[in-house]
């Protein structure tokens, strides 16, 4: 276990799985998040002076710690919610391999050895899709 302050997880809250889709996607592919992890959650807030339940989708992000702010703004730049949740989380501890797999898919450059996977070659990656 490696303890760093080097790293971070940033959540946003989107109301459809399409739009956390779609910013998680994106996310990675700018190289501004190394994985994103979606799923369903059932949010209580106050809103314009009501309280409001509504069920939205939550997306982890697993960056750098020198890429939140690139990351927060990315995000608020292409969310649907006119005031999105954008919260970041330093990583105070965390497996070393991991952390290390993390700063090399965030790294400005693309050059070098292609980047090894976290998850071993013989773990079959599946998709969960929520019930209705």
């Amino acid at each position: 276990m490696t303890t760093t302050p080097d790293h971070a997880v940033v959540t946003t809250t989107t109301a459809t799985e399409a739009a956390a889709r779609t910013l998680a996607a994106r996310a990675v592919e700018e190289r501004l998040a190394a994985c994103a992890q979606i799923y369903p959650i059932s949010s209580v807030y106050r809103w314009e002076g009501a309280i409001a339940q509504d069920r939205e989708w939550r997306v982890d992000f697993k960056t750098r710690g020198d890429l939140v702010e690139r990351l927060s703004a990315f995000l608020t730049e292409h969310h649907d919610y006119e005031t999105p949740e954008v919260i970041a989380v330093p990583v105070v501890a965390g497996s070393a391999g991991y952390l290390d797999w993390v700063t090399r898919e965030t790294r400005p450059d693309r050059s070098g050895p292609a980047p090894v996977s976290p998850r071993p070659a013989s773990t079959p990656v599946q998709e969960i899709r929520p019930t209705a």
